[in-house]
């Protein structure tokens, strides 16, 4: 039976060790989300311009990264961008570009489905009234595209959140690390990687149910 010290939770310990690497998986979060609805959004408009130019690279793109796992790609990114620039770039701002890159494949698949969801009578609308395909996107797609995605957007989100853990490989401080390192200096790695079980689960759990809410609040509107 382990013999489990909850003394560990002292609070010194937590604000030493634990915060810095909270705060930085809650700003890799937000910015791989941001950056990769952004760029998904891009590559899902590619897929969908009926360009073959667009399409190709985009389809590529796409399908690669989906196939690589994502420690690999934070691998490669983290050990070849520095051999080829000939200077290091840091954990940390390889992390964010590399989670904004992996998941710009993954939100694009999101963005393209929220795209087709869209009735064709509304791209036929938009025609009639004269706008062009830009303009159609913008202004009437994209909006309803959104709000029909918004639970599956988040719900990605939520996984993004768990997968900045893999950060762990080039050594960026997240909030795994910092349970880690506090249970290797305290000499208390079980209540260490406990905690931060709980933690990850306390705060996808609490997400996970507001996204439920948001979803139900949805169908009610239509």
């Amino acid at each position: 039976m382990l013999g489990l010290d909850l003394t560990f939770l002292d609070w010194d310990i937590i604000s030493k060790f634990v915060l810095g690497g909270f705060w930085f998986s809650i700003k890799l979060t937000l910015i791989a989300t941001l950056g990769g609805i952004f760029f998904g959004t891009l590559l899902a408009l590619m897929r969908l311009s009926g360009r073959k130019a667009l399409m190709l690279p985009a389809t590529i793109y796409v399908n690669g990264m989906r196939s690589i796992p994502l420690v690999m790609v934070i691998l490669w990114f983290y050990l070849l961008i520095p051999f080829l620039i000939g200077r290091p770039i840091g954990a940390e701002i390889s992390a964010i570009v590399t989670f904004i890159a992996f998941e710009a494949a993954y939100f694009s698949e999101i963005m393209r489905a929220g795209i087709q969801s869209i009735p064709r009578g509304q791209v036929h609308a938009g025609q009639a009234l004269g706008m062009s395909y830009g303009q159609n996107m913008r202004l009437v797609v994209l909006p309803q595209a959104f709000r029909n995605m918004l639970p599956i957007l988040l719900t990605q989100t939520i996984i993004l959140f768990q997968d900045t853990s893999l950060v762990y490989a080039i050594g960026a401080y997240d909030l795994l690390k910092g349970f880690t390192n506090a249970g290797k200096i305290y000499g208390r790695s079980e209540e260490a990687y406990l905690l931060a079980a709980v933690v990850y689960f306390v705060v996808c759990f609490s997400l996970s149910w507001s996204v439920k809410r948001l979803q139900a609040r949805i169908a009610i509107v239509r």
